[in-house]
């Protein structure tokens, strides 16, 4: 087992450390939120472009987003202060 794997847990879930360092310091819930999700590092990647505003340069086709990271855009973007928030 490497160490990121024991960071993230046997089954490869992200660490609040994983979230953190990808999101910022969006809280103790939000971080909850998205441990609880079982999303995967490239799952919150995507889902923290889009809660960035990164989406019009991803997709101009305007695709919804679906799934897990559709779920982790929700929770990011709660509050509308995501953007703030990772400053």
């Amino acid at each position: 087992m490497t160490e990121q794997t024991k960071e993230r847990g046997e089954h490869g879930h992200l660490s609040r450390a994983d979230i953190v360092q990808m999101a910022g310091d969006i809280g103790d819930a939000k971080v909850a939120a998205i441990e609880a999700s079982g999303a995967t590092l490239e799952q919150l990647e995507e889902a923290v472009a889009w809660a960035g505003g990164q989406d019009q340069l991803m997709s101009k086709g305007g695709h919804p987003l679906s799934g897990i990271v559709g779920e982790l855009h929700v929770i990011l973007t709660a509050d509308e202060a995501f953007s703030d928030e990772r400053d």
